[in-house]
C-alpha cells in the first residue's frame, strides 16, 4: 500500500509492507507511475522509523452526503434521488496520528467515519465506465462535523471545514474491490459504527460521473463517499479509529483548542 511520510525532515512516498513493518522508499511522483503498482528503489525502512503523514495532499476533499440507506433513516432524512455534494477545503487534511482540534465555535463534534477514494489522474466528465482509470485507490477517512453549527447554519460549509476536520490515512490501497467493504469506527475501543459499502445509495463509479460533470478532479484529489448508521459525538482526550478492510486502521485523538 502506498504511504506518505516524514524521515529526516524530508517528505516521500513508498509502499508499506505492513507483515515486515517496513516502508519501500519511492523515487519521483507516485501520479505520473505507469497504471497502479509504484516504481520502488532497494531501500526499505523500519516502519518505526518514520513518521506517517496524510498519504495525499489533494487540492480539494469532495464529500458525498447521506449516501448510506442506514444513515439516511438514522438523520430522518429521504435517501436523496442524485448525490448530495459538500466540499472540505485542504487545510482539514491531517494523517494519522495528528490530532483533532475541538473548536471553541462548536458544542457538538461528531465523527463519521468513511471511505476514500483518491485521484489518480485529472478528471473532467467521466462516464462512470471509465471511473477505474482515474482511481489511484482508497483509504481511510473520518469527516468531522461541528453538527450545531450545521444545524444553526442551514448548510454544511463551516461545520464541515475547520482545520483538522478530514484526517485521512494510514495508507492508500490500489485495486481494491469497493462494492462490499466493512467499515468500522471505535471511540475510545467501542464500537460505534460497523457497516458495508453495499450500502452506499450512489456507489464510486456513479460519484465520480456526477462530481466530474460539474468539476475537474486533480491527481491526489480525495473523495469522501459517505457514512453509515452509527454517528455521534466526540468529547476531548477522544479515541477514534476507523477501520476498512483491505486498508488497515486510521487512528487519532481529539484534543482541545489552544
Amino acid at each position: 500500500m502506498i504511504v506518505r511520510y516524514e524521515r529526516n525532515g524530508k517528505v516521500k512516498h513508498g509502499w508499506m509492507v505492513e507483515e515486515d513493518q517496513k516502508v519501500r522508499v519511492i523515487e519521483g511522483d507516485i501520479y505520473k507511475l505507469q497504471g497502479t503498482k509504484p516504481i520502488m528503489t532497494g531501500l526499505e525502512l523500519p516502519l518505526s522509523e518514520v513518521n506517517l503523514l496524510a498519504p495525499c495532499t489533494p487540492s480539494k476533499v469532495v464529500c458525498i452526503g447521506l449516501n448510506y440507506y442506514d444513515h439516511a433513516e438514522e438523520m430522518g432524512i429521504e435517501a436523496p434521488a442524485e448525490p448530495l455534494m459538500f466540499m472540505k477545503p485542504s487545510t482539514t487534511v491531517v494523517g494519522p496520528g495528528q490530532p483533532i482540534v475541538y473548536p471553541k465555535l462548536t458544542q457538538q463534534l461528531h465523527y463519521e467515519g468513511e471511505l476514500a477514494v483518491v485521484i489518480k489522474k485529472q478528471a473532467y466528465q467521466v462516464k462512470a465506465s471509465e471511473a477505474e482509470d482515474f482511481i489511484l485507490g482508497y483509504t481511510c477517512a473520518i469527516d468531522v462535523t461541528a453538527r450545531d453549527l450545521q444545524h444553526q447554519d442551514g448548510q454544511w460549509t463551516r461545520s464541515k471545514s475547520f482545520d483538522t476536520f478530514c484526517p485521512l490515512g494510514p495508507a492508500i490501497a490500489p485495486k481494491l474491490d469497493d462494492q462490499d467493504l466493512r467499515i468500522v469506527t471505535r471511540v475510545n475501543g467501542e464500537v460505534r459504527q460497523d457497516g458495508s459499502t453495499k450500502q452506499m445509495i450512489f456507489p464510486v463509479p456513479q460519484l465520480i460521473e456526477a462530481i466530474t460533470a460539474v468539476m475537474t478532479l486533480l491527481p491526489g484529489d480525495v473523495i469522501l463517499t459517505g457514512t453509515p448508521v452509527g454517528v455521534g459525538e466526540l468529547q476531548p482526550g477522544d479515541e477514534i479509529s476507523v477501520s476498512i478492510e483491505g486498508i488497515g486502521t486510521l487512528t487519532t485523538h481529539v484534543v482541545t483548542h489552544s
